[in-house]
């Protein structure tokens, strides 16, 4: 039998089959489900080690977390129940009542609603610091406390697409002696695989991208074995355990990542091109563009700019004519799937952030966030100038 924890020379590759077959699925080329919450007990000698639904270590689980760690030159990897789950988890693991930590200063709105909402009650502090293009590492300097333990940021922030000195991010982190964390979601690793710059750990919610379907919800963490058993044992406290049938749909899910990442980086170069030469548009992001503030940290890193951007409109009522006329993308929340999906980030994702704080970072209502799917790209921009039109 092949050994499941085997890796291959290729990301493809290691997508199709890195993880499977498990020992237990006894021949079968797809991953059957392993509806049980519980097992029998065999040697177990330390409480992680035994199989519980719970303890995200099912034949499911398993399969899962040497996929992941393969295809992001980790060496373990976990999931979890949300995107939230691996962020929150991870954060709770390494920072302690008394901590501080410095966050990107436009990250995700639910990140940042966790940082804004929760972190006094949790005892931990943090400063939101300049991290996109341009980012002076003075500010970063000024931020950092003697109690600082982490440095969080995203490959491709969310919605603005900013891309910052990701090398230099690690450079700090190691030289303060910081944990360095990266959301990965929007780049995924068939784009950047942060590991091997130096990051600590790299955390995705796995509904978006990975799974690709718009049909689960998940998340993952993927770093050193140290690393991911403390984040673990932390998880067996929270809870955040995935059931075994979104682990099933989210390793098939993933054997297309490659194929869907490949389309959908092509996808979006074309449609940003076609909205940065629209009268109707003033400003677009995304990394593609060469002259895009954040290109040259893309390029410097990343082998594509990914399948999501944003522009904004001449003002909120072009954005809102432009999301109720459009034909083929769905006016819904979340990204990552085959699907176009189009939305308003103030009115969404990052409707929790308090007026006067969102436009202050750009956040306005004339933003709207593009996830590109694989569609007909022609046909794709073909409905995007009659909705502008």
């Amino acid at each position: 039998m092949t050994d499941y924890k085997k890796r291959y020379k290729t990301l493809a590759t290691n997508l199709v089959h890195a993880g499977s077959p498990h020992p237990n699925i006894e021949g079968a080329i797809a991953t059957p489900i392993f509806q049980s919450a519980n097992y029998l007990m065999s040697d177990e000698n330390t409480y992680e080690a035994v199989r519980y639904i719970r303890l995200n270590n099912t034949p499911n689980h398993h399969v899962l977390h040497n996929k992941l760690a393969a295809i992001e030159s980790g060496e373990a990897a976990h999931v979890t129940s949300s995107g939230m789950a691996a962020i929150s988890a991870t954060i709770l693991t390494f920072v302690n009542a008394g901590d501080h930590i410095l966050a990107q200063n436009t990250l995700y709105g639910g990140a940042q609603n966790f940082l804004d909402e929760d972190a006094a009650g949790f005892g931990f502090s943090y400063d939101n610091v300049p991290a996109g293009p341009g980012a002076d590492v003075s500010a970063w300097e000024k931020a950092i406390n003697k109690n600082t333990k982490m440095f969080y940021v995203e490959s491709i922030s969310n919605p603005l697409m900013e891309v910052g000195d990701l090398r230099a991010v690690v450079e700090f982190a190691k030289a303060h002696n910081l944990i360095s964390v990266i959301d990965n979601t929007f780049a995924t690793a068939v784009n950047f695989r942060p590991l091997e710059i130096g990051f600590d750990l790299v955390v995705h919610s796995a509904t978006k991208y990975l799974c690709g379907h718009s049909d689960i919800v998940a998340g993952a963490v993927i770093g050193s074995e140290e690393n991911i058993a403390k984040i673990n044992h932390k998880l067996l406290h929270l809870g955040g355990s995935l059931d075994p049938h979104a682990c099933f749909l989210l390793e098939r899910g993933m054997k297309t990542l490659a194929l869907r990442i490949e389309r959908q980086n092509s996808n979006a170069q074309r449609i940003a091109e076609f909205f940065a030469q629209h009268d109707a548009i003033r400003k677009v992001n995304y990394p593609g563009l060469t002259d895009d503030p954040s290109h040259k940290n893309a390029k410097s890193v990343m082998s594509g700019y990914g399948g999501m951007l944003s522009f904004y409109t001449k003002d909120s009522a072009t954005a809102e004519r432009f999301l109720n006329s459009v034909t083929i993308p769905k006016h819904a929340a979340s990204l990552g799937g085959v699907e176009t999906l189009v939305v308003q980030p103030s009115r969404s994702t990052h409707m929790g952030i308090p007026v006067e704080e969102r436009e202050r970072l750009g956040l306005t209502d004339d933003l709207v966030r593009v996830s590109v799917g694989i569609e007909d790209v022609d046909e794709l921009l073909e409905d995007f100038k009659q909705a502008l039109e």
